[in-house]
């Protein structure tokens, strides 16, 4: 058995990529030894969406030491399944920078798109390989996440003529209303504790200042945060002193306005403030046009902190 699994803080593209990977190796060698797995719960939206084209949450992989796994959405070690550091890895498909290591050639698939769905729908699409409606579908949701229904930096022409093709596969007839409808879910946090909010979409980075760890949720209505602004910066310091963090950050991007406001729990301020280009207030900052954590804000933070 071969666990096919997204990382820690599982979001929707990691573990439709875990469902629809899995599905798509054992379709090509005709085997059943792919089998989807997470690392952790899921979010929100992801539950919504999987319930609403009729997929089971696949099984936690735990414990995986002298598994086989096959990484989608990560190559980090830092954001590989608890254990996962003991297993065998096999292959990556991923859209994330690289940084990998492995003492034995294996599959590796990295593209510069929007999504790690695209790149295997586009693998479904090149190899000729039928893709179901219910799962064209959960890719199609899981890219329209990932890129911010296009609006993001990170999305690219690839991702937007997979978009299109799989609304048509899905018989989804306005993909932005649908990517709007999915949004709308993922921004409500009127039933979430602060610590669900900032690890709903969650991701450590190992810079050379220390340990990072950087929460993003998007939303269409950002006034839905203002009364939760403090509990999250507690969570945050918390998290900070716990998780032995140089800095952790939770951005909460609006997606109709196209900007993002940064609650930050920092050990260095004046080198958080340069890495942003920006003054904090009681570690605090909104800035326009910031969308995309993997396209702008962890380059932002490389720059200074891992030099």
């Amino acid at each position: 058995m071969i666990y096919v699994i997204g990382h820690k803080s599982p979001d929707l593209d990691s573990v439709a990529a875990a469902i629809a990977g899995a599905d798509l190796k054992n379709k090509i060698y005709q085997t059943a030894e792919y089998v989807p797995a997470i690392a952790e719960d899921i979010n929100k939206e992801t539950a919504y969406v999987l319930e609403k084209f009729g997929f089971s949450v696949p099984a936690k992989a735990s414990p995986v030491a002298g598994k086989q796994l096959f990484l989608v959405d990560h190559n980090e070690e830092s954001q590989i399944v608890e254990g996962g550091v003991g297993a065998e890895i096999v292959g990556v498909v991923d859209h994330h920078k690289i940084n990998f290591k492995c003492e034995k050639p294996v599959e590796f698939k990295n593209l510069p798109w929007g999504s790690t769905c695209t790149i295997l729908a586009r693998q479904y699409f090149c190899k000729k390989i039928k893709l179901d409606k219910k799962l064209a579908g959960l890719m199609l949701a899981a890219v329209l996440v990932d890129t911010v229904i296009t609006k993001s930096p990170t999305c690219t022409d690839i991702d937007k003529e997979i978009i299109s093709e799989l609304a048509k596969i899905s018989g989804i007839k306005d993909w932005r209303e649908f990517g709007m409808e999915i949004f709308k879910v993922r921004g409500a946090v009127s039933d979430k504790s602060a610590e669900e909010i900032i690890k709903g979409d969650f991701k450590d980075w190992n810079f050379k200042a220390g340990k990072f760890g950087i929460g993003q949720v998007e939303t269409v209505d950002p006034n839905d945060f203002a009364d939760k602004e403090e509990s999250l910066m507690a969570e945050l310091a918390k998290m900070q002193t716990a998780g032995g963090y140089h800095s952790v950050i939770l951005f909460i991007t609006d997606i109709i306005k196209e900007g993002s406001k940064f609650l930050i729990a920092t050990s260095d301020e004046a080198a958080m403030e340069k890495a942003l280009k920006n003054k904090l207030v009681d570690n605090k900052v909104y800035i326009p046009g910031i969308l995309s954590r993997k396209k702008q804000v962890v380059p932002m933070l490389t720059e200074i902190f891992d030099k």
